[in-house]
């Protein structure tokens, strides 16, 4: 079985959910106190042992690429304050990020086509963009553990309440072994009768095959979508589902990002203690 070392990180959408911001502000570089979302992101992927990664960028996305490209003007101008200057300086040090772009919004699929070359014949993790998760052992490195143990697609999900499966795509499970679950279907945004509480919320291991089946897919619509590509792979018993464990923060929406930064700020040393007083005086008021 190949060790999984790459990742793809798709960053094509608008943001629509957090305009005005992001008409100028890719939702993927929104900072949680000082730190962009996708920072946290990489991070993850390269404590989960993937060493080569692909940011996958439409159009307007270019600060993302400014991020993550050293810049020697800031860094000189940083050489008197050596904590910030290391901190810039080790901006994705310990992996090696490369760019593809998407030209044009056709979808999540058409955005994975992109990496073709980048991930050739090998296994490899997605992560969404904006979806943030927290946990002692990195989500990437949760799924990546669990396709050691039984390879193929590996969709990531967690339970959500009934009343929020309308947001996500909903897996149809067949059944539940542990974390591991088989499933035949993913149901996107059921408005009613969801199949589970199963949604899928933003990290993958996919394996080269899914290219094929993404090409296989004949969408009307003209985005060529993933998940018709994944749920053909379930049926053909080839992906299932893992029950992670971790806190999700959905970053592409305004309470995400709140609640992410009012988490982060709590464990913030160099100020949580003030921020938790200053929350008290606001709610005791």
């Amino acid at each position: 079985m190949k060790t999984i070392n790459k990742a793809i990180i798709p960053c094509g959408g608008l943001g629509t959910r957090c305009l005005p911001a992001t008409k100028a502000i890719p939702k993927e570089i929104m900072p949680v106190i000082d730190t962009p979302v996708l920072a946290y992101i990489v991070d993850e992927l390269i404590e989960s042992g993937i060493d080569s990664i692909m940011i996958i960028l439409g159009e307007g996305k270019e600060a993302i690429r400014d991020y993550f490209t050293p810049s020697p003007r800031l860094e000189k101008a940083l050489k008197s304050k050596p904590e910030l200057y290391e901190t810039i300086k080790n901006i994705g040090k310990n992996a090696e990020i490369v760019f593809g772009k998407q030209e044009k919004p056709l979808g999540s699929g058409d955005a994975v086509m992109v990496a073709l070359e980048f991930t050739a014949n090998d296994p490899f993790v997605m992560c969404n963009g904006d979806d943030l998760i927290v946990s002692d052992i990195p989500v990437s490195k949760q799924l990546i553990d669990a396709y050691g143990k039984r390879a193929g697609v590996v969709l990531g999900v967690q339970k959500v309440d009934l009343n929020e499966t309308d947001k996500y795509g909903i897996i149809n499970p067949t059944s539940v072994d542990g974390r591991m679950i088989l499933c035949d279907n993913i149901v996107e945004k059921p408005k009613s009768n969801p199949p589970s509480r199963y949604a899928a919320l933003g990290r993958y291991v996919l394996t080269p095959e899914i290219y094929e089946r993404i090409e296989s897919m004949n969408n009307k619509s003209g985005e060529i979508g993933i998940t018709d590509a994944i749920c053909a792979m379930m049926k053909d018993g080839a992906a299932y589902a893992y029950e992670f464990d971790g806190k999700r923060y959905d970053m592409g929406d305004k309470f995400g990002a709140l609640t992410a930064t009012v988490d982060f700020a709590l464990q913030r040393p160099e100020f949580k203690d003030k921020f938790k007083a200053y929350l008290q005086s606001v709610l005791s008021k």
